[in-house]
């Protein structure tokens, strides 16, 4: 090995730290082979998951610019010494990979590579991928590969944490997606039941506006106004729920940071004065960010679209262990008990739900004429 113990442990701690830090799949595959090149202290690193079609799903590189990757062409298909790793399953460390009679040769761009250590990363009988290294930065004599049967061993160890953070990170992947499918499945649920009524109103209405634009004219305006009213009420719905639909970018920035990008549009979009402050904020599980993000929105709309407010604030801040999202408006106001029994929520129910969803909690401060305050505490942050 090329590290002493100490500095040896406390690289592989360093590198299967790095690993279970990230949930997305390619963020793992990136991880992974930018630890083995450094801890193998290597020039080139490479990871490939296979297809079922003789290539590769993905393939990530390092100690690669983009230049030089973009010059070199097409992903690898799955032969030579790839194919050996992936359909035989066994280690290979070489002096020279040129020199190998499986080496069947690369692109012109491609870097010059001579030793070579490199192994299947499995699941049990399942192979995931293929990680392989070259160029060992360290003296070779002459026909000797630079890397040893420590970094072997070394390699295989991270391999073995490889595959069950590859693994995690594809349940993770997959659950993530069937959470989606079902989002989109209450979503459309929804949409036909709210937007199917006021369509079916809409229809009604305007047959009576038809049926009374000879007889009684006045009375026809009358119904028109109220085709205007409902057609608006509709466009309001399938605006929501295409807001809903569309995925935030809570992954790439996190919570706080998609707030702030939201509300600085909808302060620029609306004659209110939108203001956002965080204070002491971390990140959160998925769950709790995507809820605090969805009832802040719908906590916006309602005081941009219904309240006449002139000032939205929303503030996320620590309560102890929890995280609180408070948004406040200087508008109209509403009775809260009023409300409920009309039928009329605001989108309370959905808030509550969101709130609950994730063991939190969402109180509703409001009267006439006195503004609104909605408050959601999620645990966690």
């Amino acid at each position: 090995m090329s590290h002493g113990p100490r500095s040896g442990l406390a690289a592989v701690s360093a590198a299967l730290l790095a690993m279970s830090r990230h949930l997305e799949v390619r963020d793992v595959l990136k991880t992974i082979v930018a630890s083995a090149r450094e801890l193998l202290d290597a020039q080139y690193a490479a990871l490939g998951v296979p297809d079922d079609h003789g290539g590769f799903a993905q393939f990530v590189v390092d100690g690669v610019s983009d230049r030089q990757w973009k010059a070199i062409g097409p992903l690898p298909r799955q032969h030579g010494i790839l194919a050996a790793m992936l359909h035989q399953a066994r280690p290979e460390r070489l002096a020279d990979v040129r020199k190998d009679p499986r080496f069947e040769g690369w692109p012109a761009a491609h870097p010059e590579m001579s030793d070579f250590l490199g192994l299947p990363i499995r699941d049990g009988d399942e192979i995931l991928g293929a990680l392989f290294l070259a160029n060992k930065n360290c003296p070779k004599p002459e026909g000797s590969c630079g890397f040893t049967e420590d970094d072997e061993e070394l390699l295989a160890t991270l391999a073995q944490h490889a595959a069950i953070a590859l693994t995690n990170a594809r349940l993770y992947e997959r659950s993530r997606e069937l959470t989606i499918a079902e989002e989109r499945s209450r979503l459309a649920h929804e949409l036909h039941d709210a937007v199917a009524q006021k369509l079916f109103s809409l229809r009604l209405t305007a047959q009576a506006a038809a049926a009374l634009v000879d007889r009684d004219p006045s009375r026809a305006k009358g119904e028109l106004q109220q085709v205007a009213a409902l057609a608006a009420e509709a466009a309001d719905e399938l605006r929501a729920a295409v807001v809903e639909l569309r995925p935030a970018a809570l992954d790439e920035d996190g919570l706080v940071a998609t707030l702030r990008t939201q509300i600085q549009v909808l302060d620029r979009a609306h004659t209110a004065r939108v203001t956002f402050t965080s204070r002491g904020v971390r990140a959160l599980p998925a769950a709790q960010e995507e809820a605090l993000l969805r009832v802040a929105q719908e906590a916006l709309h309602n005081a941009l679209r219904h309240s006449g407010a002139a000032q939205v604030d929303v503030t996320l801040h620590k309560r102890g262990t929890a995280t609180v999202l408070r948004v406040t408006d200087d508008g109209s106001g509403f009775e809260p008990a009023a409300t409920r029994r009309a039928g009329r929520h605001l989108g309370l129910v959905s808030m509550r739900d969101r709130a609950g969803g994730v063991g939190g909690t969402l109180t509703v401060e409001s009267a006439p004429g006195k503004g609104t305050t909605i408050e959601m505490e999620a645990p966690g942050g």
